[in-house]
């Protein structure tokens, strides 16, 4: 099962059509109880445990997804962005790290 962050659906909502397609097949994937690897996805252990960004690359850009694998079948996308700098910004760790904290209270 694969639940949104109310506002990493907004986040979502604003990717390019390209992106979101390259999304939806990661989903479908990780619904279908694939594990990810690279290059397409890569564990963040600074996040949290079972925490992973999608790593999404398209015409007009890089995008990321950071996602929570909180069960066997149950993942949470926590934040969207475009990635603009080699190095994840930390305002974009903090943001997921706060988002992953609300699921776990």
């Amino acid at each position: 099962m694969i639940e949104i962050h109310r506002r990493c659906r907004r986040e979502i909502d604003d990717l390019p059509v390209a992106a979101r397609e390259d999304l939806a097949d990661a989903v479908a994937r990780l619904e279908q109880g694939h594990n990810l690897s690279m290059p397409l996805s890569r564990p963040m252990p600074s996040i949290g445990a079972g925490v992973h960004e999608l790593r999404l690359h398209v015409r007009s850009g890089a995008f990321r997804v950071i996602y929570a694998v909180v069960t066997k079948s149950g993942v949470v996308l926590l934040h969207a962005f475009k990635k603009t700098t080699e190095k994840t910004p930390q305002r974009n760790i903090e943001i997921a790290r706060a988002r992953l904290k609300e699921l776990r209270l």
